[in-house]
């Protein structure tokens, strides 16, 4: 009876009162209304809260998913140097980039991808905000250069999706020379006839604003992005004014003509094959066609 109360009545009645520990990672507290989302919901939902609309941020990886049709094609770009500054602060920039790419699986902060949107070829540029702070360096001229002559090549529009601090400080003056580099790219699109569409993120600012960003044939941003050059305390020290509540964010924007629409993210795919359909004269028809791809290159699944 000993040992029948010891080996198993007692085991069972602790096992009973033992606290079973909840997953961290099955909800998430919505930065707009502070209500708890469950993660596969709001992944369903496309990182947006279905309580207040409040827009996250979205990966890189399902931002293109979510406007490409199925079969697109990832364009390589070129590689570029990994260090040409030899720069190094708290730790060197060799070693944050490979903490970056360990992060997100991606090699620098922008991917360009080519295929259709609801049947309407085009390209995409997308930034990452995850890898460094989708901050613009030689890869990021590199991908928006590839992108254009990708665009061009294909007589298909071009799209931009930005998500930014800015300028990387990490390669100096060279990243900032990527911001007439950047025009001359959309210039390039320009001169073969082609739309060149930007959709604004949060958040959007720095030299990336100051650049591509701002030079759209049509601007588009998600709902309450942040969008600007400096922040909201640096201009209001150096003008010595105070500025309105949400002067940069997208409502804002578009009430004062800076951008042309705020379209919800759900409505985003939609929305983009209608304004291609209308600026090329086609008709959008929700049916995945994929554009061939070189030999080079493999469609993703």
């Amino acid at each position: 009876m000993a040992n029948w109360l010891n080996d198993v009545v007692r085991p069972k009645i602790r096992a009973a009162f033992v606290r079973r520990e909840t997953p961290d990672n099955l909800w998430a507290k919505c930065p707009g209304c502070d209500q708890m989302l469950f993660h596969r919901e709001l992944t369903e939902n496309h990182q947006v809260c279905h309580h207040c609309g409040y827009h996250m941020r979205l990966g890189l990886d399902d931002r293109i998913a979510l406007l490409m049709d199925p079969g697109f094609t990832l364009v390589p770009i070129p590689e570029v140097p990994a260090d040409p500054l030899k720069f190094k602060d708290e730790k060197s920039y060799v070693a944050r980039m490979k903490d970056a790419r360990a992060k997100t699986g991606q090699s620098d902060a922008m991917a360009v991808a080519y295929g259709t949107m609801d049947s309407l070829g085009v390209v995409i540029a997308v930034q990452n905000f995850a890898f460094m702070g989708g901050s613009m360096g030689l890869a990021v001229g590199e991908a928006l250069v590839t992108a254009a002559e990708r665009a061009v090549d294909h007589g298909v529009p071009l799209i931009v999706v930005t998500a930014a601090g800015g300028a990387r400080m990490q390669e100096g003056i060279l990243s900032l020379m990527q911001m007439p580099r950047s025009t001359v790219a959309v210039e390039m699109v320009r001169d073969a006839g082609l739309p060149y569409i930007v959709v604004l993120t949060d958040p959007t600012t720095g030299g990336v604003t100051a650049s591509f960003a701002m030079l759209g044939d049509i601007q588009i941003a998600e709902p309450g992005a942040l969008i600007g050059f400096a922040g909201q305390r640096v201009i209001e020290q150096t003008i010595r004014e105070k500025l309105p509540e949400g002067f940069q964010r997208a409502e804002y924007l578009l009430e004062h003509g800076i951008i042309d629409m705020v379209v919800p993210r759900k409505d985003l795919k939609a929305k983009l094959a209608r304004i291609i359909g209308l600026m090329t004269n086609q008709k959008p028809v929700p049916v995945p066609v994929a554009l061939p791809a070189p030999e080079a290159e493999q469609p993703t699944v």
